[in-house]
C-alpha cells in the first residue's frame, strides 16, 4: 500500500500509513521542501510525529547529515533468539522473569559495577575529544541495561513451533548525549551560515565535508555499536537464566539483531547518499528483520523484498497512536489488564503509569502489516507468553 503526496512539497511523499495524524504530515513536508533531500520522503506504517522528523520515516541525503534524523535513541533497534523450546508452562515462566529482573537492570537503574572492558566497543574511531570518551566511563554501568519507555523484553511463542526471546533497547546515555551534542552544535552551525533551513522544523544539518559532521558520524557509529553490545549482553545473561532454571534442554538455535535508528551511506537509484532511519528498519531483499507489535500483540520475524521506492526499508513496530499522558488519561487500567489477561499473558501493567506501554496507546499490528505487504514477507508469527517493561 502506497499514497503519494506531492502538493506543496520540493519532492513527493511517499506513504505506506493509512492513518497518518496532521503534525507527522507536517514534518514530512518540512523535510521534502529541504534543498538536500534525495528522490521522496518515505513515511513506514508505524509513522507518527517525532522531535522534527516523524518516527517511522526515511529519507536520504545528499552531502549532508540531520542528527535529528537519527533520533536521541542511536541504535536503537531489536534483537531476537529462536530456542530449542517448544512448550514452557506459566510457572516457569514467572521464575525465568524473576530472574531476568535480577540479572538486568530496568528503566534508570545501572549496574552497580562497571562491567568488564571487552563488552564495550572498540574506541579505535572515535575522536578523542568527543563524547564518546567523556560518556565512556559511565557507559560501562550501561551496558547490559534496558532502559525504559517502550523497552522491553519478552518471551513468545512462534507459529514456527519454537519459544523466542526478543529484546528491544538502545543506546542508553551515551547515544542521548552524542544527539544533544551535535544537534545543538548543527542548530549554532546553521545559524552562523544563515542557513535557509528555519529553526523551529528542529532539522538542523551538517555538510558531511565538514569535521564536525566526521565526528558526528563516528560517534553515531559507536553508538549504533553499543547499542548492539547492549542488547546483545543482556540476552546473553537472560539465556543463562533459562539454562539455570529448564536445564540442558535449553538451547538457542538463532540469533537475529536490527537497528532502527542510524544513518549510513548507501547507494539508491545509482546514487551514493546518507540513508536516515529513524524509527525505520532496513529491508533489503533477503534481509531478515524484526518488527514487534505492542505489549500483548503478535510481532513478526519478516524478510525483506528490497523496495526501491521505501529505500529497502520497513516499519520498526507498531506505532503509537496517543501520547503517553494522553494514553495514562483516555485509557481504563482495568480493561488494558484484562486484554492481557485474557490471552494469558505474565505482563508488566500495575498502575496509571504504565497505561503509556499498554496495548491501547499502539496501532493495530494487523493493519500495520497488511500495509507494508509490499515491503517485507512474514517468516514466523511471534505471540507473547510475558512480558517486561522498561
Amino acid at each position: 500500500m502506497k499514497q503519494v503526496v506531492s502538493e506543496g512539497c520540493r519532492v513527493p511523499i511517499k506513504m505506506w500509513v493509512s492513518d497518518i495524524e496532521e503534525n507527522a504530515l507536517a514534518q514530512a513536508r518540512n523535510l521534502a521542501n529541504l534543498p538536500f533531500i534525495f528522490k521522496h520522503v518515505a513515511l513506514m506504517p508505524d509513522c507518527h510525529s517525532g522531535y522534527g522528523m516523524p518516527i517511522g520515516g526515511v529519507i536520504a541525503t545528499k552531502g549532508v547529515i540531520i542528527p535529528n534524523a537519527v533520533g536521541v535513541d542511536i541504535g536503537c533497534g531489536m534483537c531476537a533468539v529462536k530456542t530449542s523450546l517448544n512448550e514452557i508452562n506459566t510457572d516457569v515462566l514467572k521464575t525465568i522473569m524473576s530472574g531476568i529482573r535480577e540479572l538486568v537492570p530496568l528503566g534508570f537503574d545501572h549496574h552497580k559495577q562497571a562491567q568488564e572492558e571487552s563488552l564495550m566497543p572498540s574506541l579505535e574511531n572515535v575522536p578523542e575529544h568527543g563524547i564518546v570518551h567523556r560518556q565512556y566511563t559511565a557507559a560501562k554501568k550501561q551496558i547490559g541495561t534496558l532502559g525504559g519507555g517502550n523497552h522491553f523484553i519478552e518471551i513468545q511463542k512462534g507459529s514456527d513451533g519454537h519459544v523466542w526471546i526478543m529484546i528491544h533497547s538502545g543506546s542508553r546515555n551515551i547515544g542521548l548525549k552524542v544527539a544533544e551534542h551535535y544537534n545543538k552544535l548543527a542548530t549554532h552551525l546553521n545559524e552562523r551560515w544563515h542557513s535557509s533551513v528555519d529553526k523551529k522544523q528542529d532539522l538542523a544539518f551538517l555538510p558531511i565535508e565538514t569535521q564536525q559532521a566526521k565526528d558526528y558520524f563516528a560517534e553515531m557509529q559507536y553508538c549504533v555499536g553499543f547499542a548492539f553490545a547492549n542488547r546483545r549482553l543482556m540476552m546473553e545473561r537472560i539465556k543463562s537464566v533459562f539454562s539455570s532454571v529448564i536445564g540442558e534442554s535449553f538451547s538457542a538455535l538463532e540469533f537475529i539483531n536490527i537497528a532502527h535508528n542510524y544513518a549510513r551511506w548507501e547507494s539508491h537509484f545509482g546514487t551514493n547518499v546518507i540513508v536516515h532511519r529513524k524509527g525505520a528498519t532496513s529491508a533489503r531483499e533477503g534481509e531478515v528483520g524484526i518488527i514487534p507489535g505492542s505489549q500483548g500483540t503478535k510481532s513478526y520475524i519478516v524478510q525483506g523484498k528490497g523496495n526501491t521506492e521505501s529505500f529497502q526499508s520497513c516499519s520498526h513496530g507498531a506505532g503509537r497512536t496517543m501520547g503517553r499522558k494522553q494514553a495514562q488519561r483516555e485509557l481504563v487500567l482495568e480493561e488494558e489488564i484484562e486484554k492481557l489477561n485474557s490471552k494469558g499473558i505474565v505482563h508488566s501493567i500495575r498502575n496509571i503509569r504504565d497505561l503509556d506501554e499498554a496495548p491501547g496507546a499502539y496501532k493495530n499490528i494487523d493493519v500495520v502489516m497488511e500495509n507494508q505487504a509490499d515491503l517485507v514477507d512474514i517468516l514466523v508469527e511471534l505471540s507473547p507468553l510475558a512480558v517486561i517493561k522498561g
